[in-house]
């Protein structure tokens, strides 16, 4: 059996998806941005697929921005509400410790430039408070920054809440909703969001599309300087038929949300149970609160590589935590931001499912997991030091 379980990396592009994307290959092929009949009729598309997504986001299509995906759009975000903090006076900037590292990476430039970048702590369970954000605002805070759901280990932050205190006190709110749209209700008015970053790719759409939004009034830093596209904010052609499926691709999703939640969540839900059994295994997160298809754990005494590879080796596909990390041989900044040790951390296992997965499916997971743990502990040297009683277990 086949399983694909890495759904938080990337999703399947579905078939509504890609009949919405054909016709823009061959058909429709202009440039949005020529005066012939060819390019007003590519116009005419971007502009519908713009109008979709504001609808399900509850916007203005003049407050969409087109990019190439989840990652620049968080750049253009940080960075146009720091620039505007900076005109101000303001160079003080609130994130979290555990945000993706489009988001990290863009703070740490920033404070190169001589910004106060602020990053809060997430606890044990992987959640900041609105209070955590409304202590730490000051008078020369222009930013907070605080993703909607977190792309490791799937917890839901509180983001209405965060997003009103910022209101109150006059500061930007930007909220990466990468892992959330598709996924989660998203309302920018209800919500109090004032910039918002998603990603095709992540709810069935195809790579290469993403929507940066931003609320009438807030004055947009070029991150790509070129043509007036996208109103003279995101150089470059747009890229028509990855738009054309993300709006179709969403528009899916937010009909479906409900229902696919609820079919997602249970076979979550049967993960969640059946892995807890594995002797000293951790859920990181908690069981409420947390993204419809995330699963994630922590095995003491083995190497996350390694079950990933014996895990492919059967057939099933899934991720020990962001894959744009995955290279790397340090353990995920996630989990050691809810005080996982490093030598845990390393032994982590994030299955992320969609509604493309099936019941037996996760059975499957369930038969292949726990005989891989045992085998991995019984080759480690440190876990014959854990069970023998010359070193503690970190996990009881």
């Amino acid at each position: 059996m086949n399983v694909y379980a890495d759904n938080a990396a990337t999703t399947k592009t579905s078939k509504t998806a890609i009949a919405a994307m054909l016709p823009y290959f061959d058909e429709i092929y202009g440039n949005p941005s020529s005066l012939h009949t060819a390019g007003q009729r590519a116009a005419e598309a971007l502009e519908k697929a713009r109008e979709t997504i504001a609808g399900i986001l509850n916007c203005t299509p003049r407050e969409i921005t087109f990019t190439s995906g989840g990652s620049e759009a968080d750049n253009q975000a940080i960075v146009s509400a720091a620039k505007i903090g900076e005109r101000k006076g303001k160079k003080h900037i609130i994130s979290t410790a555990f945000e993706h590292h489009a988001v990290l990476h863009t703070l740490k430039a920033l404070q190169k430039q001589g910004f106060d970048i602020e990053l809060l702590p997430v606890g044990d369970k992987g959640f900041v408070t609105a209070q955590q954000v409304a202590d730490a605002i000051t008078d020369k805070t222009c930013l907070v920054s605080v993703m909607f759901a977190n792309n490791e280990i799937g917890t839901i932050q509180p983001i209405a809440e965060i997003g009103k205190i910022c209101r109150e006190k006059g500061v930007l709110f930007h909220t990466d909703a990468v892992q959330a749209a598709g996924h989660l209700h998203i309302d920018v008015q209800q919500q109090n969001i004032d910039m918002l970053s998603l990603s095709a790719h992540k709810f069935h759409g195809a790579k290469g599309a993403g929507v940066l939004y931003a609320r009438k009034g807030i004055a947009l830093t070029n991150i790509i300087e070129g043509g007036a596209q996208e109103r003279g904010k995101r150089a470059g052609t747009e890229n028509l038929p990855a738009i054309v499926a993300m709006a179709a691709a969403l528009k899916e999703a937010d009909d479906d949300l409900t229902k696919n939640s609820s079919y997602v969540s249970a076979m979550r839900d049967r993960l969640i149970e059946g892995l807890e059994k594995i002797p000293h295994s951790i859920l990181n997160g908690t069981k409420e609160n947390r993204l419809p298809g995330n699963v994630s754990f922590c095995f003491e005494g083995i190497e996350g590589e390694s079950l990933l590879l014996l895990l492919d080796s059967k057939g099933i596909s899934a991720s020990s935590g962001s894959a744009c990390t995955s290279g790397s041989l340090d353990p995920s900044h996630v989990l050691l931001s809810i005080g996982r040790p490093h030598e845990v951390a390393h032994g982590s296992l994030r299955l992320s499912l969609s509604s493309y997965n099936t019941p037996e499916q996760i059975e499957y997971i369930l038969e292949e997991v726990p005989p891989i743990v045992s085998y991995l502990r019984e080759m480690s040297p440190l876990w014959l030091d854990k069970i023998s009683g010359k070193k503690e277990f970190f996990i009881k």
